[in-house]
């Protein structure tokens, strides 16, 4: 008999970022979402959608994200790798870094840890993105970062002014 470490098999608690800006993007998302769940990951909460420009060129067309906040007894490459998988699915092509696609899902927070192997986890750039900070807010109002130990709303009001005023709620 195999003896599993004690990690392997709890629960974790993660934060998902999902966006799209091609082709019917709503529906995209919501694909994304099913197909999380027909991978046994069990989704807790969506926040509403929200509308950016797409970044780093805003002459792209505009994304629409949402943080889901699931649980899961993957672990965290187990999961990178599923959500690679879907993205791929929904038809995701190799492109150049920043555009247009179809969808991207990353892992925001995994369980609060810090993760620098593979992946880097917490996202590298989630505490300077207005698409991560505002939707994680609406559905957890008391995250911190767990790199940079700072509550969600310091980071959202460490935001540039015009990151602020270009989000949209949907």
């Amino acid at each position: 008999m195999i003896k599993q470490g004690i990690s392997e098999n709890q629960v974790k608690l993660v934060y998902l970022g999902i966006g799209s800006n091609l082709g019917n993007k709503f529906l995209n998302i919501e694909k994304a979402k099913s197909y999380l769940y027909e991978n046994n990951i069990q989704l807790i909460n969506s926040s509403s959608y929200y509308e950016t420009p797409s970044w780093p060129n805003p002459r792209f067309p505009k994304f629409i994200n949402i943080i889901v906040k699931i649980r899961t007894k993957l672990d965290y490459l187990e999961l990178f790798y599923i959500c690679k998988k879907i993205e791929t699915k929904l038809g995701r092509k190799n492109s150049p870094k920043n555009s247009p696609r179809i969808c991207d899902i990353d892992i925001i927070d995994f369980d609060n840890k810090i993760i620098k192997k593979e992946i880097q986890i917490p996202h590298k750039l989630m505490h300077i993105r207005n698409f991560v900070l505002f939707p994680l807010f609406e559905i957890d109002k008391n995250w911190k970062h767990p790199v940079l130990k700072k509550n969600i709303k310091k980071l959202i009001f460490s935001l540039p002014i015009k990151d602020i005023r270009s989000i949209k709620q949907i």
